[in-house]
């Protein structure tokens, strides 16, 4: 583990990565309690209205395909992390139920390329030789963030409120960007 830690740039992908199933097993898990508890939906069609997250992010993943014909890895990531920005947006803005439901689809549309294409970049910033380790690692990253962080906000938004969704999100959003940029900047 010591020797991945010590490869430029590991431990900013494996941060990314971790940030990354952080936010999306944040935002799938507890998209029903934020919409029930902040804006006002009933907890029957608040259940129903959560799976636009899920829709969003598996028409996400067939557009990636097409879309990784002509944008590289980094320009999804980028392209990704921008939807999921707005997506944030629109949950934030008090323009009522439709706002709401276009903010959780834009969240699955722009989780849907970031998985697949950090992955798939892996042996351009680590090399054949070393992307087999540096992608166990992540994967473990990856497991943490999406075991350890939704049951974290549980506790922050039972005792704090479910209005932290939004801004939680745009922080695991926020790092994630900045490890990636920061991962960029090293590339042979």
């Amino acid at each position: 583990l010591r020797q991945i830690f010590s490869i430029p740039g590991a431990k900013s992908l494996i941060t990314a990565f971790f940030c990354y199933m952080a936010l999306e097993t944040t935002a799938s898990l507890w998209a029903s309690s934020y919409l029930t508890f902040e804006k006002g939906i009933p907890s029957a069609s608040a259940a129903s209205y959560a799976g636009l997250f899920f829709i969003g992010i598996t028409l996400g993943r067939a557009i990636s395909g097409f879309l990784t014909m002509k944008l590289s890895d980094t320009s999804m990531i980028r392209l990704g992390g921008g939807i999921i920005g707005l997506g944030l947006i629109s949950l934030l803005l008090p323009l009522g139920e439709a706002s709401s439901l276009l903010g959780l689809s834009l969240l699955g549309l722009g989780c849907a390329p970031i998985y697949p294409c950090i992955i798939h970049s892996t042996p351009v910033y680590f090399g054949a030789e070393r992307s087999q380790a540096v992608i166990g690692v992540q994967m473990a990253s990856a497991y943490v963030g999406s075991c350890l962080m939704p049951p974290l906000f549980g506790v922050l938004g039972n005792h704090l409120g479910f209005f932290l969704y939004p801004p939680v999100l745009l922080i695991f959003l926020a790092l994630m960007m900045l490890m990636h940029e920061k991962l960029v900047k090293i590339k042979p």
